[in-house]
């Protein structure tokens, strides 16, 4: 069965960085776009970032651009995402997904594309 699994989340001070990957198994990795995307505490699911099934593109939410960075190891069948300058604003559940759709026929950002989750990994940014 699909299986998704994040880990690498922790406590941060602003401005620091930390690095969340997701182990997939259970399918065929290298034929599914990946993406993350984020919920804070009383807050909606946001997307984060999604990356092309070779890893060749990448789309990324406008409040991280710049500072965080989607990457994936097809042969370690793992997403990575680097998150650098966080601020306390980024405190959120981090959860990696593999998107139905190829990349381009449906948008990236929509979280219904997305049929199979990873538990999440907590992040936290103090001040």
């Amino acid at each position: 069965q699909v299986q998704l699994v994040e880990s690498g989340g922790g406590l941060v001070q602003a401005g620091g960085s930390l690095r969340l990957s997701c182990e997939a198994s259970g399918f065929v990795f290298s034929n599914y776009v990946m993406g993350w995307f984020r919920q804070a505490p009383g807050k909606e699911r946001e997307f984060v970032a999604a990356i092309s099934e070779s890893g060749g593109s990448t789309y990324y939410g406008d409040s991280v651009k710049g500072r965080f960075t989607i990457s994936r190891d097809n042969a370690k069948k793992t997403v990575y995402l680097q998150l650098n300058s966080l601020e306390p604003e980024d405190t959120a559940f981090f959860y990696c997904a593999r998107k139905t759709s190829s990349w381009g026929a449906r948008s990236a950002s929509t979280l219904s594309e997305y049929a199979y989750w990873g538990q999440g990994t907590r992040v936290t940014v103090s001040s």
